[in-house]
C-alpha cells in the first residue's frame, strides 16, 4: 500500500495554527477555518480571561522559547523535556531510553531544529505514547519528524485535531508496547477517569502518570523533620494524589472511577511517579508507593461520598 502520509516539512506545517491555551496544532493557517480550540472549549479545560488566540510553530521557533532537558535525579534514563517559556499547558514530555530503543512520553508542541538534532543524536524515537488529548499538541509534526508511531487510546480519538498514518489507536485496557516486533520492557495502563481513555506508562518501577493521578503538595512534601532538628512521621490522612475529571476546573471523579483504577493498578508494583509537570516526582520503595495511591482514593472516596460506607474505606491500609 502506497503511503499519502507528506513527509516531515516545518515550512509547509510552520504556519498552521496553534492554540495558545492547551497546545493544539490544527492543520491549516487560516484564522477564519479554525477560530475556536475545540479541546477547549470542553468543560474539562478553559479559554482563558484574554480569550481564544492562536500562535504557530514558525512564530515560537522565531521568538525565545526553547527546550529545556532535565534527566531524572533517580534515573537518567529518564529525561524530561519542557518548553520554556511555557507554551500551553506546561506539561513535560519524557524521554524514556530503553535497550530496543527511545520512547517519548506525551508530547510538547515546540519541535525546532535545535530539539530534533539532539533527540536525533540520542538515537531518534522508536515511539511516542500520549496519556491523554490534554497532550496531543504537534504529536502528528513530531512522529512525522522522526517517522516513528504515536500511540493513542482508541477511546479517544474523537479528540484528534489533524488525522495521520502515524497515528495507531489502542483498544486494549492494558499493553506492552513493542519496538520491531520485540517488547521493550514498557508496559501501558488504561486507567480511564480524566478521559476514557486516559493512561500512565510503567518502565521498570517507574509510573509515569501526567494528570491521570495528579500529584498533590502533600504527596510532595516533607515531613521528616522538624524545626529545630527532630525527626517525625508524615502526619495522618494526608493524600499523595488526587483524581480529577477536569483538573483546571476542579471536578472530582467518582468512587466508580476510583473502583475500576484500582483494579488495574492493584496488579502492579512501581516505586516512583512522575506527573505532568517539572518537579512531580514522588519517590519511595514498591510498598509505599502502593500504600500512598490507595490511601489517596480512600481519602478521596471518604470526602466524595461525605463518608458513606464504601468498600474501600473498609480496608486497612498499613
Amino acid at each position: 500500500m502506497t503511503s499519502t502520509e507528506p513527509p516531515y516539512d516545518p515550512q509547509r506545517t510552520g504556519s498552521w495554527l496553534v492554540c495558545t491555551a492547551c497546545g493544539t496544532q490544527y492543520p491549516t493557517a487560516d484564522r477564519y477555518e479554525v477560530k475556536t480550540c475545540f479541546i477547549c472549549d470542553d468543560p474539562r479545560q478553559f479559554t482563558p480571561p484574554t480569550g481564544q488566540t492562536f500562535t504557530t510553530l514558525d512564530e515560537l521557533r522565531r521568538s525565545r522559547h526553547k527546550s529545556k532537558w532535565v534527566p531524572f535525579a533517580c534515573d537518567d534514563r529518564f529525561t524530561s523535556i519542557v518548553t520554556e517559556p511555557k507554551v500551553g499547558i506546561g506539561q513535560r514530555a519524557i524521554l524514556v531510553r530503553t535497550p530496543r530503543g527511545n520512547v517519548l512520553w506525551d508530547c510538547v508542541t515546540l519541535l525546532d531544529d535545535e530539539t530534533a538534532e539532539k533527540i536525533r543524536d540520542l538515537g531518534g524515537l522508536k515511539a511516542i505514547v500520549i496519556s491523554h488529548p490534554h497532550f496531543y499538541s504537534a504529536h502528528v509534526e513530531w512522529a512525522r519528524a522522526f517517522d516513528c508511531p504515536v500511540y493513542l487510546a482508541a477511546e479517544d480519538r474523537k479528540w484528534i485535531a489533524q488525522s495521520s498514518e502515524y497515528q495507531v489507536f489502542v483498544t486494549e485496557t492494558e499493553w506492552d508496547l513493542e519496538i520491531d516486533g520485540e517488547a521493550s520492557g514498557v508496559r501501558v495502563l488504561k486507567l480511564g477517569g480524566h478521559f476514557p481513555g486516559s493512561s500512565v506508562l510503567l518502565y521498570d518501577g517507574r509510573m509515569l502518570i501526567a494528570d491521570t493521578m495528579v500529584t498533590t503538595p502533600a504527596g510532595l512534601g516533607n515531613w521528616e523533620t522538624d524545626a529545630v532538628g527532630g525527626s517525625r512521621d508524615r502526619p495522618r490522612g494526608m493524600n499523595s494524589f488526587t483524581f480529577m475529571w477536569s483538573i483546571p476546573n476542579m471536578i472530582p471523579l467518582s468512587p466508580v472511577e476510583m473502583d475500576r483504577m484500582r483494579d488495574i493498578l492493584q496488579k502492579y508494583e512501581f516505586k516512583s511517579t512522575h506527573g505532568l509537570l517539572m518537579g512531580m516526582d514522588i519517590v519511595k520503595t514498591a510498598p509505599e508507593m502502593r500504600r500512598r495511591v490507595e490511601l489517596s482514593m480512600q481519602i478521596h472516596i471518604y470526602h466524595c461520598r461525605g463518608g458513606d460506607d464504601h468498600a474501600l474505606l473498609e480496608e486497612k491500609m498499613e
